[in-house]
C-alpha cells in the first residue's frame, strides 16, 4: 500500500475491476471498500494540519519480519477506503501512531478494542449510548475499520497461513469494537483520565485479546457478588479484566457494593478473581504466556508458582483491571471483555 494506488486509480478502469484488483491483492478486508482516488485522498488530508510525507511510525505483521515505515499519505489512504471522513483523520492518525497492530498473527485469535475519550467524541458525533459497540455509528464503525485496514496493509500484508495465523479468527478484526465512553452518564472518572490525561484531552486506548466475554443483566440484591466471581472464572488467565458496564451498573455497584470510585471497584474485582493454584497453573494459556516469565522471577507471577495446589491465589493484579463505561441506559447489562491494556495516545497531537 504504497503510492501506486494514488496514481494507478484514477483513469479509465471500471470500479468492478478496481474493487477485484483491491480484493485479489488482499488490500481490503474482504468487505468493498471507498476507492482511494487523488482526490478522496487529498480531502482526508485536510483534516490534520501534518504533511502527508511525515512518517507516522512502524508496525510488523510478526516479530521476526521487518516493521515497515508509514507516513500520513498512507494512512489516509486507507482511512479513504474505510469511508471515514477528514474529520475523523486525527483520531485514526492517533491508532496508527501507537504503533500496535489490529492484525496481530497471534494464533490465538485475538483482537483488538479501541476506547475514545475527550471532546473529540462530541465533535466527530461518535456514539457511546445506545448501540455504541454495534453497527450504529458512522465514526465508530470506520475508525475501527481504517484501524483494521492501515495495520494489515501497512505492515507489509496479512495472509491466513503466511502472516497471520490466528486458528478460528474474531470477528471483532472488522471494526476492532472501537467505540467512546460515555463519560457523562459515568460516576467514574473516564479512562484517559484514570492514564494520566486530562479531561479535556482528546485520546485513543487500545487494549488486546476480546477473545472471552462474559455477560450479566445488573446486579442482584443476594448474590450479585457471587455472580461476578463467576463471571470473572471465565475469562482467560493470560489476559486481563476490563468491565464494560453501562451506566445503569455502575451506579449498581456504587449502591450495592459502595464502589464510587474506581479504585475501590477494581480493588474488589482483584479480591474476587481468585483461583486455587494448581488449577491456575494447569491453564494452557497460563502456560504458554505466564509460566515462562513466573520462571524467570517476575511478580507477582513468581511467587504465585511457589504457591501450593490448594492455596487460593489473585491471578489479575490491580494494576491490569480496567472499567470502561458505554452504553444508553436501555438496561443494566454489562460484561467482562478479557482484554489487557496496551497504550493510550493522544489525538490532539494529530490534529
Amino acid at each position: 500500500m504504497l503510492d501506486a494506488p494514488l496514481s494507478g486509480l484514477i483513469g479509465p478502469e471500471t470500479e468492478d475491476n478496481l474493487q477485484k484488483l483491491f480484493l485479489d491483492n488482499n488490500w481490503t478486508d474482504k468487505l468493498p471498500i471507498v476507492l482511494p482516488t487523488r482526490q478522496r485522498v487529498d480531502a482526508m488530508l485536510k483534516g490534520t494540519s501534518h504533511p502527508p510525507d511525515q512518517v507516522v511510525g512502524h508496525l510488523q505483521p510478526v516479530e521476526f519480519r521487518a516493521a515497515w515505515q508509514f507516513t500520513v499519505a498512507q494512512v489516509a489512504v486507507n482511512a479513504v477506503m474505510a469511508g471515514a471522513r477528514p474529520e475523523y483523520f486525527p483520531v485514526i492518525l492517533a491508532l496508527a501512531a501507537s504503533e500496535l497492530s489490529a492484525r496481530s498473527s497471534s494464533s490465538s485469535s485475538s483482537a483488538v478494542m479501541v476506547v475514545v475519550n475527550g471532546p473529540i467524541r462530541n465533535e466527530i458525533g461518535m456514539n457511546c449510548g445506545v448501540g455504541a459497540m454495534g453497527p450504529y455509528n458512522h465514526a465508530n464503525a470506520t475508525i475501527g475499520r481504517a484501524y483494521g485496514l492501515l495495520s494489515q496493509n501497512l505492515q507489509g500484508g496479512s495472509v491466513p497461513g503466511e502472516t497471520y495465523m490466528g486458528s478460528q479468527g474474531n470477528g471483532y478484526g472488522y471494526n476492532n469494537l472501537t467505540f467512546a465512553e460515555n463519560e457523562e452518564k459515568s460516576i467514574y472518572e473516564p479512562l484517559h483520565v484514570q492514564k494520566g490525561f486530562k479531561p479535556s484531552d482528546s485520546t485513543v486506548s487500545i487494549f488486546f485479546g476480546c477473545r472471552s466475554t462474559t455477560f450479566c443483566l445488573g446486579l442482584r440484591e443476594t448474590y450479585w457478588r457471587e455472580h461476578v466471581r463467576d463471571m470473572l472464572a471465565g475469562i482467560d488467565g493470560q489476559s486481563a479484566p476490563c468491565l464494560i458496564l453501562d451506566p445503569i451498573t455502575a451506579q449498581q455497584f456504587a449502591e450495592r457494593g459502595g464502589f464510587d470510585t474506581k479504585a475501590k471497584l477494581i480493588r474488589f474485582i482483584h479480591e474476587t478473581a481468585a483461583m486455587p493454584a494448581g488449577r491456575y497453573w494447569d491453564l494452557q494459556l497460563v502456560q504458554n504466556y505466564v509460566y515462562p516469565w513466573a520462571t524467570f522471577g517476575q511478580e507477582p507471577m513468581a511467587t504465585w508458582l511457589k504457591a501450593k495446589p490448594e492455596q487460593p491465589i489473585r491471578i489479575f493484579p490491580e494494576s491490569e483491571i480496567n472499567v470502561v463505561v458505554v452504553g444508553g441506559e436501555a438496561n443494566a447489562y454489562w460484561r467482562i471483555m478479557g482484554a489487557k491494556y496496551r497504550k493510550t495516545v493522544s489525538v490532539d497531537a494529530w490534529r
